[in-house]
């Protein structure tokens, strides 16, 4: 099942919203995907329920939910870290295995009359776990399976799999539940992760070779924060989302007391709003191939952002059912075209060594927006009403769309991430080995006063990049003697950190460093120092205190 994703069997000219399904890794993996996700919200409805019956305690009840997601929450960094370390096949192979193990002990349980309200909650928090660690690797490998033309598409099939299973799963729960009992929706739960295992265990993707040590786990996860931290576009869509799932967090939390409460009506009610919410996040899936080509990435954030806002406004007027499914309609569809969207603008604003990490942290920001959205919004319609609530969620979603103006969600389709592989690790004359440092290196430059203003700028975000990628203590410093001449200066703790900051260079941070080279003035190029610190008190390592220059390279 060896697949590259440059080579479907029937290439689409131009990206649509079903085209990534003409890629049969992706196509297979999505399917099997979707019937586990189903399986999920099966068991979800199954374990509230046998809940109710073994606990009675309505907050016995909410815990269940909690179970499940907080993991995501505190997990998604961990998961990202290993997704890029290791083999993402391996990681989900891994995880489905173990969600596979835990369900059928939970269903051996429930079945033998084992099971108690405390080791109910350790089971789906468990399966919470097993899904933390699940979802990096799987949205990171889209990337694998298909092109980046195809990227968009791909995910919002994803989110529109997994808003079919929630639109036909908590119904299907039910009535299983109600014919054969919660440990029957276990064990359907337990089935529904054979099909993806099977397709896992079958995939052979095409991996570049890697000719670095894995990172520690500690070192992988402060790796990706910094990525994150000194990324601009990254830090926009981190927050734009926090701030999307507070406002959003409303509608999916309040549905249960809006079919109570607003429209009178039972179970029925509540899953027939389910079932509008999810397939009207599925008809914004089939838009987004569209939508992409007439609309700019911040253009569909914020006119989805809108929708949702007055769909929930409409919710919270309405008292009647058909005008509630409509609104609940259009707000799955402005649901799923943001976050959607998030994803993308995440994945394409992050090259693939750390693309795992970045979309763990902005899975980390949606869910915390949305958690605590969820909470702020209950409260609202506890101490207040139901219909403030949603119109509070409102104002706040149309000030979220408002915040486009100031922190715009840039185009990323165009940015080539790729690793640009020019650089070969320098020979040395001082022995060095991987753990060797700190190491400090100098770039000297020689810059008339004319292009002076350039230059600095040029270095700004030299300096960016380098932290990004992994230097420390940056400097830039001008000769007093010869001001022409500005060196740069960084460190790193060891010469394997040095040779993976260089090797992390994409080609379009390239052009920085090409920028730089036009304005230097000097016979040759810049001048390279590569030097490792030693302290004065040892003489024994008097020998190695002489720098290593390669004045034909810059780094």
């Amino acid at each position: 099942m060896t697949q590259s994703p440059t080579d479907p069997v029937h290439a689409p000219q131009q990206p649509s919203s079903l085209s990534p399904l003409r890629y049969p890794v992706f196509r297979k993996v999505w399917t099997a995907s979707t019937l586990s996700n189903l399986g999920a919200l099966i068991q979800s409805v199954g374990a509230a329920w046998l809940m109710i019956s073994i606990a009675q305690s309505a907050d016995m009840v909410a815990l269940v939910q909690a179970s499940l997601t907080l993991p995501v929450v505190l997990l998604s960094l961990v998961a990202g870290a290993m997704a890029d370390n290791f083999d993402r096949r391996k990681v989900m192979l891994g995880a489905q295995i173990f969600l596979f193990v835990v369900s059928v002990a939970l269903t051996v349980c429930a079945w033998t009359g084992l099971i108690t309200p405390w080791l109910l909650l350790m089971f789906t928090f468990a399966i919470g776990c097993g899904a933390a660690f699940n979802a990096p690797a799987w949205q990171a490998s889209v990337g694998d399976m298909v092109p980046r033309a195809e990227l968009p598409g791909a995910v919002a099939l994803n989110s529109m799999g997994f808003n079919i299973a929630r639109s036909v799963g908590p119904a299907i729960g039910g009535l299983i539940v109600a014919a054969a009992g919660a440990a029957t929706a276990f064990a359907v739960n337990a089935l529904s992760y054979i099909a993806l295992i099977v397709v896992l265990w079958r995939w052979r993707p095409v991996r570049d070779t890697q000719s670095l040590p894995r990172e520690t786990l500690g070192i992988a996860i402060a790796a990706g924060v910094r990525y994150v931290a000194m990324s601009p576009a990254i830090r926009t869509v981190l927050f734009r989302s926090a701030v999307f799932g507070i406002a959003a967090g409303a509608v999916v939390a309040l549905m249960p007391v809006v079919a109570k409460e607003l429209l009178g009506g039972g179970p029925l009610t509540y899953g027939l709003l389910l079932g509008a919410f999810g397939l009207g996040a599925v008809a914004g899936a089939l838009g987004n191939a569209r939508l992409r080509k007439v609309m700019s990435t911040e253009s569909i954030v914020r006119w989805a952002s809108v929708g949702l806002a007055l769909a929930t406004a409409i919710v919270g007027w309405s008292n009647h059912v058909l005008a509630t499914v409509a609104g609940l309609f259009v707000a799955g569809a402005g649901w799923l075209l943001a976050l959607a969207t998030f994803n993308v603008a995440v994945q394409m604003s992050a090259p693939r060594w750390v693309v795992a990490r970045a979309l763990s942290l902005y899975q980390m920001a949606a869910f915390s927006g949305l958690a605590a959205g969820s909470w702020l919004w209950g409260e609202v319609a506890t101490g207040v009403s139901v219909s403030a609530a949603l119109l509070g969620a409102s104002i706040v979603m149309l000030a979220g769309s408002a915040l486009g103006r100031w922190l715009r969600i840039e185009q990323t389709e165009e940015l080539n991430l790729d690793p640009l592989r020019s650089w070969k690790e320098p020979s040395t004359v001082v022995p060095v080995q991987p753990r060797t440092g700190p190491v400090v290196i100098t770039i000297e430059y020689l810059i008339d006063e004319a292009d002076l203003m350039e230059f600095l700028s040029a270095m700004s975000e030299r300096r960016r990049i380098r932290r990004r990628d992994g230097a420390r203590n940056w400097r830039l410093l001008r000769d007093l003697a010869n001001p022409r001449i500005w060196v740069e200066r960084y460190e790193t703790p060891t010469w394997l950190d040095y040779v993976r900051h260089n090797s992390r260079i994409t080609y379009h941070d390239a052009v920085i460093p090409q920028r730089i080279r036009a304005l230097h003035r000097g016979p040759d190029t810049p001048r390279v120092r590569r030097m490792i610190e030693r302290p004065t008190s040892s003489p024994a390592l008097q020998p190695t205190s002489e720098p290593a220059i390669d004045p034909t390279r810059m780094t």
